[in-house]
């Protein structure tokens, strides 16, 4: 049975996971206000998914 010479510490067993880098998120164009937007997601700014209008948007006072 293999036993280990001495233990292996955290930090050492944690830098085998360290190796990744986040990539950064796909962004494509609101085909109704044309901002940049997360693809299958309901704009932010306009409201709109997939050609409807699912969130309303109040209009913001101009005082």
């Amino acid at each position: 049975m293999a036993v280990q010479k001495s233990k292996t510490s955290k930090q050492r067993t944690n830098k085998r996971f360290a190796n990744f880098k986040v990539a950064a998120p796909t962004l494509v164009e609101c085909p109704q206000c044309h901002e940049l937007k997360v693809p299958h997601k309901v704009c932010k700014k306009c409201g709109y998914y997939d050609g409807a209008v699912v969130v309303e948007q109040k209009e913001k006072k101009e005082d």
